[in-house]
């Protein structure tokens, strides 16, 4: 039977590997080392000959664990199960939460989810069974608070296919979003590459004080750094306020660290880690943490590539958008912006609860507002709606009573799991197109994310100010300065929000919501109906043909923000995350044509009509197999591939006949997915050059037959009046990736691996 549960004697073995790999860093480097470094370079799979140089080593790394959502996770094992292995070769899990579509509330929201969902999470329960994975089914609540409740622990590394894998930092883990193909690696058994992060340190002074909470932290961290600041670094915490910080607070830090594109993010180990080890059942793991804490430190004197300074105690909340996560307001100004802006004032939903702000100690503060209001008789002007982050939290803050007094206030308590955060969200109140205001304790905040409606002004904040601004039911309240009116028409002011941080009377498992794989998994068969809308067995990509790229033309140029959201919609799309060809047809929707600025409307050069960009693709793709072209490339902006770790944003344009992505910047997750999958990501040496391009141009993409690491590529763009630019590319491949490039795949060159 495989190993799945993070066990003491478990934990006990890593941190002894640990120890051995820094001791040979340590004679290696000879200085101070990070609490990042301490774990990174402790989990690298040959310590004694491995490079180590910030931002720019590729180094091979075991991590200790692997988490998977059932979104992402039916590709990832549609993959694995192309390896030929009998199981899984690390602990791993699946965890079913983005497939819930929140509408009515709880209990109707997830009986319809089990019907709606059946093939797939049979499908899932069935691998996972057949291969050595835990199965977290349909209730049990959000990947990543069943992570940091269950698996997570201090100076591990941990891999997962979704981008809020950070979470887990607020135990002192290093645990990175990836797509499923480097899932697949993790799986088979094969080292994992990453390349050396850089360290972004942000030292806490003082302790909170009011209404601001560990949410106003990255709030704060995100308007300083943007969307793209963290971008090939880790950032590590450190300072005397981190002890101000509760282990759940420190979590939805990390959580919230991916809007910041940084690799990953963590606190170093102290006792209000312990404490959260204890409550959630983990006692023997807290004492080996502290037996182990000279390595779950940083060391003194170690060097960071940049450091924020952040006083708690003079920080004041904030309210982050909207449309994007980096737009941050502090809460005395906000109610002037949303003047100034034009923002609808009127709030027409308050959202609280996500993976980012969903523990006891969340529900609890803002609890203590909404019980002020009923005392005074007032309900929320708003509709508010209540995410429980898992079962455990579900069952005890029904017990607690919490989550009464949300129903009394006048909120809906949603299903366990991801629901509107990530678009699951089947909303009645406003026709699409119509511009309106909402806010959420979530963590993204992209155009048309929660509700598929472009005009929907999403703002992001804690929870508390949340609950504050539905019962107010406007933007422009605030709640340190501006009073409400009771039942009996006098004013009153809500009290700074209160609450403990983990339950007196301990935590309430709850259901029972896990499947252990059987001892005799050899007799489960894994089945997939060929007529599947759903689910697709996998077909690899061809390899390269050997020869530079000639007679492209461009796809789309897209212009401005275009996340992976953009790329490969969620929401509705969500049930054919197992389907390659049938989620294809979303292909770059939501993406802005920047010869026409229209979205989902591009020219077909073959026909000479314009049309939506999947049919466009597809079109591309038969011209090219009939040998007329020679396939198609997109042209991207800063940061492309911003947000979810989706690597169908990668699958669907290799899938269609794409075959590079030439953007001025690109985010790491995605980067990393498309040369998995056999594309070529290419930057401008010169981003004005993204100006240059076109839309009737013809490229070519020439230096490929003698592609190597740090040797750039070049783009021939013959332009219709006869007229041509040569362009500089440049690339991030290694050897390893160069040889995914050529084989058509990662998991194409891992195939043929295994069969030699």
């Amino acid at each position: 039977m495989a190993q799945i549960e993070s066990t003491p004697s478990f934990v006990k073995a890593v941190y002894e590997r640990m120890a051995a790999n820094l001791k040979v860093v340590r004679h290696r480097l000879n200085r101070p080392l990070s609490l990042a470094e301490k774990i990174v370079y402790g989990h690298l799979d040959h310590p004694d000959q491995a490079e180590i140089l910030r931002g720019k080593s590729y180094l091979e790394l075991r991590p200790d664990r692997l988490a998977m959502q059932d979104a992402t996770a039916q590709m990832a094992l549609l993959q694995f199960m192309t390896s030929g292995l009998p199981e899984v070769a690390v602990p791993s899990t699946v965890h079913c939460d983005h497939l819930i579509q929140a509408e009515v509330g709880s209990s109707p929201d997830l009986a319809r989810a089990n019907t709606e969902n059946k093939e797939v999470y049979d499908f899932l329960s069935s691998v996972c069974d057949k291969y050595g994975l835990g199965f977290w089914r349909p209730g049990s609540g959000i990947i990543h608070q069943v992570v940091l409740e269950t698996y997570a622990f201090p100076g591990g590394l941990m891999i997962g296919t979704d981008s809020h894998t950070p979470n887990a930092g607020g135990l002192g883990m290093v645990a990175i979003g990836v797509g499923g193909a480097d899932a697949v690696d993790v799986m088979a058994g094969l080292p994992w590459e990453l390349k050396a992060p850089k360290l972004i340190g942000v030292k806490l002074t003082g302790a909170f004080r009011g209404w601001t909470s560990p949410k106003d932290v990255i709030l704060k961290l995100a308007g300083i750094l943007t969307v793209k600041g963290g971008t090939g670094a880790i950032v590590e915490y450190f300072g005397p306020g981190v002890d101000a910080i509760s282990c759940t607070g420190m979590g939805t830090i990390c959580n919230m660290g991916a809007e910041i594109g940084a690799t990953t993010s963590l606190f170093p180990f102290n006792h209000r880690m312990a404490d959260y080890l204890r409550a959630t059942g983990r006692s023997e793991i807290a004492a080996l943490a502290e037996g182990f804490c000279e390595h779950l430190r940083a060391d003194e004197g170690c060097q960071y590539d940049q450091v924020v300074e952040i006083d708690l105690s003079t920080l004041e909340p904030h309210i982050n958008g909207p449309f994007t996560p980096d737009l941050a307001w502090p809460l005395s100004k906000f109610a002037a912006a949303v003047k100034e802006k034009g923002y609808p004032e009127e709030l027409k939903v308050g959202l609280i609860g996500s993976c980012t702000n969903s523990s006891y100690e969340d529900m609890e503060r803002a609890a203590s507002v909404a019980r002020q209001a009923l005392d005074h008789g007032v309900k929320a002007k708003s509709t508010f709606t209540i995410t429980p982050g898992s079962e455990q939290i579900r069952a005890t803050i029904e017990r607690d009573g919490q989550m009464a007094t949300f129903t009394a206030v006048g909120g809906t308590v949603l299903a366990n799991a991801c629901g509107p955060c990530i678009g699951q969200w089947k909303r009645h109140d406003i026709q699409k197109g119509e511009r309106n205001s909402i806010i959420t304790s979530f963590n993204r905040n992209f155009a048309a994310r929660n509700d598929a409606n472009p005009e929907t002004c999403a703002f992001v904040a804690s929870p508390e100010i949340v609950t504050a601004f539905a019962l107010a039911g406007r933007l422009t309240f605030n709640p340190e300065t501006d009073t409400l009116t009771g039942a009996d028409g006098k004013a009153f002011k809500l009290a700074p929000p209160s609450g403990d941080s983990l339950p007196k009377k301990g935590y309430d498992p709850g259901q029972a919501t896990y499947q252990a794989p059987p001892a005799d998994r050899h007799r489960i068969e894994v089945k997939i109906d060929p007529e599947s809308q759903r689910l697709q067995k996998l077909e690899p990509f061809k390899a390269w043909e050997g020869t530079d790229l000639a007679d492209l033309r461009i796809l789309i140029k897209a212009q401005g923000k275009c996340t992976t959201d953009h790329i490969s919609a969620a929401g509705p799309w969500l049930r054919f995350r197992g389907h390659l060809d049938n989620i294809s047809n979303n292909l770059l929707i939501g993406a802005t044509n920047a010869f026409n600025g229209s979205v989902n409307r591009v020219k077909n050069l073959l026909a000479g009509i314009y049309d939506e960009v999947p049919k466009v693709a597809r079109a591309y793709k038969a011209a090219a197999e009939r040998g007329e072209m020679g396939g198609w490339v997109v042209i991207g902006d800063e940061n492309y591939g911003e947000g979810s770790s989706r690597e169908h944003a990668a699958m669907e344009p290799r899938h269609l006949g794409g075959r590079a992505i030439i953007v001025k910047s690109f985010a790491r997750i995605h980067e990393t997915n498309l040369k998995k999958q056999g594309m070529l990501p290419l930057t401008f040496a010169d981003p004005a050059d993204y100006d240059k391009l076109r839309e009737d141009d013809r490229l070519a993409i020439q230096g490929l037959t003698t592609f190597a690491p740090g040797r750039p590529l070049t783009l021939v763009a013959t332009h219709a009046d006869g007229g041509e630019d040569r362009i500089t590319l440049n690339h991030t491949f290694n050897e390893g990736q160069i040889a995914w490039f050529k084989a058509g795949s990662a998991l194409n060159l891992m195939g043929g691996k295994a069969k030699k």
